[in-house]
């Protein structure tokens, strides 16, 4: 008998509770048996495949190509990619996002094993802090797996004596789980490691064993959780004015941010990984004009020709002067499905760039939003829209320098430098000359914009921007000119390994049709 996915959940019940409890099936121990390696695998070992599938799989994996081409950071020009870009059934379709949606599942049920090891009553009782990391973890790839989908299988787990098909839960009860998981972390970091088995050292991959920058996590995801509800809160100036808090008590520079920086040669940036196996995506022209209508200095930074005879790769640094370079950007939603025509954007071949799960500068464009949707002094906002778009700037010129130095690439031919790395004194020009002037025409709009630009990039952001997205639209605010002229999808499809086996998630799914149409809960739909 085929089983759906869920079954690989751990059981657990919709807190609301600020402290998560949950309880042990003897099912579930076996699923977790591996012959091979000790009975009792300890927490902190979890955490490290925890934060890497975060990373790799479900942040920078199938998700975000995918809704980089909706968001129109890039254009899909080859195979599924260019289904998708033309809507022709990829968006509707069970099986597009099947193995990302399996993915995050997985490491909901290996979050959950840390939270269950280091509560009350588990084998690591005491180690507070790691159950704070491992509640931290559990509530972003929940809040990752509503806000794709919806509604979902979450509280009932899998246990097969009592539940084959567990049932679909509301999104509003997910994000107050989300939000107690959360909660819990913010109240369990400061109390350490206790148990004999010591703290995670090492094994933790973004901030090995800081607890002070996994406590400012917390608090930013708060603030990046807070604003994503905002249309569906009560007291909204409360809300704007917690986002503003939570930001404060989160990273106060880049160096914090929780970037997950493990890529090599061989351990690949998934978009990259992507695009050299598959060559599937091309520059889009979106954006470029973006970038043209601001003069932004990233416009000769951020595209590349295709491969020359003679080997080469090309940066293309005269978009805004040539209409030849600029007609190799590919039009969104109008291309031709061809490989090897269009620009490419220089990101694609950034193999070693980081993958950012929270950003310095999405916090400090969440801070403006809420500043500007407060109605704070246009001076005050503008300061810190020019600290966010310097980090966004400075975050896209790493992933840059990683293309010019990617191994892969250097071992297949030449990558050909044309224009200068951005400075800050490129960077306090632009948003003199350019920036400031939109934001005091329309100030919302141009801290959507160059939160938009930021995003774009190897750093995994283009899932963030298509909350954004759905978020501002929701509103009636169509602050980001999308070109494409086909419908834009308001949501993703359920994963095929349990639209065929849970009668639930079947019937939530139907033809797939709903995607063009319903909203989820917090952008104002039912589901």
């Amino acid at each position: 008998m085929k089983l759906n996915i869920v079954g690989l959940l751990t059981v657990a019940v919709l807190a609301t509770p600020t402290v998560f409890t949950s309880c042990s099936e003897d099912v579930m121990d076996n699923i977790n048996d591996n012959v091979n390696n000790p009975k009792d695998v300890q927490a902190k070992f979890i955490l490290t495949d925890v934060i890497t599938r975060t990373a790799f799989s479900n942040v920078g994996g199938d998700f975000n190509t995918y809704l980089s081409t909706y968001v129109e950071h890039e254009v899909g020009t080859d195979n599924q990619l260019w289904n998708a870009e033309h809507r022709e059934s990829e968006p509707e379709r069970s099986s597009t996002f099947n193995n990302t949606w399996g993915n995050v599942y997985i490491t909901l049920k290996d979050a959950r094993m840390i939270i269950e090891k280091c509560s009350v009553g588990g084998s690591q009782e005491g180690n507070y802090a790691t159950l704070g990391m491992g509640q931290i973890m559990a509530a972003y790839n929940l809040a990752l797996l509503t806000d794709m989908f919806g509604d979902v299988p979450y509280s009932e787990g899998f246990r097969p004596l009592e539940i084959r098909n567990p049932k679909m839960d509301k999104q509003e009860e997910l994000y107050k789980q989300i939000n107690a998981y959360l909660d819990g972390a913010i109240e369990n970091l400061p109390k350490g490691d206790t148990h004999a088995s010591g703290s995670v050292g090492t094994q933790d991959l973004l901030f090995k064993g800081n607890t002070d920058r996994w406590l400012k996590f917390a608090h930013g995801l708060k603030a990046r959780y807070t604003m994503r509800l905002l249309k569906v809160t009560s007291d909204k100036t409360a809300a704007l004015e917690a986002i503003i808090t939570s930001v404060d008590k989160s990273f106060a520079s880049a160096n914090e941010e929780a970037k997950f920086a493990q890529y090599s040669a061989s351990n690949l940036n998934p978009l990259f990984d992507f695009q050299w196996s598959r060559d599937g995506l091309a520059a889009s022209q979106s954006i470029g004009d973006k970038m043209l209508d601001r003069n932004d200095p990233r416009l000769n930074r951020n595209f590349f020709t295709p491969q020359s005879s003679a080997g080469v790769w090309t940066q293309v640094n005269d978009i805004a002067a040539s209409n030849d370079s600029y007609n190799l950007l590919a039009p969104n939603g109008k291309n031709t499905q061809v490989k090897y025509h269009y620009l490419t954007s220089t990101f694609v071949f950034a193999q070693t760039a980081p993958t950012q799960l929270l950003s310095y500068h999405e916090l400090l464009f969440l801070k403006a939003e809420a500043m500007q949707r407060l109605g704070k002094g246009s001076s005050e906002v503008a300061t810190v829209l020019e600290a966010a778009v310097s980090a966004g700037i400075k975050n896209s010129e790493n992933s840059v320098k990683a293309a010019f130095v990617a191994p892969t690439v250097l071992a297949n031919g030449t990558m050909k430098e044309t224009s200068a790395a951005i400075t800050d004194a490129d960077i306090a020009s632009y948003f003199a000359d350019h920036v400031k002037p939109l934001f005091a025409a329309n100030a919302l709009k141009e801290i959507a914009n160059q939160k938009y630009l930021a995003f774009f990039g190897a750093s995994g952001e283009s899932t963030e921007m298509y909350n954004d997205i759905r978020r501002w639209k929701s509103n009636g605010e169509e602050l980001i000119e999308l070109k494409n002229p086909g419908k834009f999808p308001l949501r993703l499809p359920y994963g095929n390994d349990d639209t065929t086996t849970n009668p639930n998630v079947e019937a939530a799914y139907g033809d797939g049709k709903y995607v063009y149409t319903e909203q989820v809960w917090w952008a104002g739909g039912t589901r």
